[in-house]
């Protein structure tokens, strides 16, 4: 593995415990983005470098006055290298977790190709589920973004 990937996962890592830290202390109102990429009947999980390392959804905190479908769509170019997609809103997901109060604005997009390109100090790996068959490790917001897509006839 790269020097510069190395270190960037230990920034992440280290950040994120920091991040931690100052959540617990200031309790903050956060918002982000997760999004549900499809490949015909197949999602896409990724595990994370930092945090719980669970399969969870790709998304991301956005950035102040950002748009949740730009945020959306910046953080699919950034981790995963999807620049163009089909997008559609899926709802709004809130919950506390790591002491954070989360917005989490959902989104799918259809892709044409299960072709990705990971951000390898963001990502640890992708993964193409069956979206009937998904791994027992999951993050916390992955099942009700995941009913979210199922109640919108997904």
């Amino acid at each position: 593995m790269q020097l510069q990937i190395i270190v960037r996962r230990l920034i992440y890592r280290t950040g994120y415990r920091v991040l931690q830290v100052f959540w617990l202390i200031t309790r903050p109102h956060k918002n982000g983005v997760k999004c549900v990429l499809v490949e015909g009947d197949r999602v896409l999980l990724v595990r994370h470098t930092y945090g719980r390392r669970s399969w969870d959804l790709p998304g991301g905190a956005l950035k102040r006055g950002e748009p949740p479908l730009s945020g959306a769509r910046r953080e699919m170019g950034e981790e995963l290298g999807i620049n163009a997609a089909h997008w559609r809103e899926l709802g709004i997901v809130q919950a506390t977790t790591d002491h954070r109060r989360d917005t989490v604005h959902c989104f799918e997009a259809r892709l044409a190709s299960p072709e990705v390109t990971i951000d390898l100090g963001e990502l640890a790996v992708a993964r193409w589920f069956d979206r009937t068959r998904l791994p027992d490790d999951l993050g916390p917001y992955v099942a009700p973004v995941m009913a979210a897509l199922a109640a919108g006839a997904g």
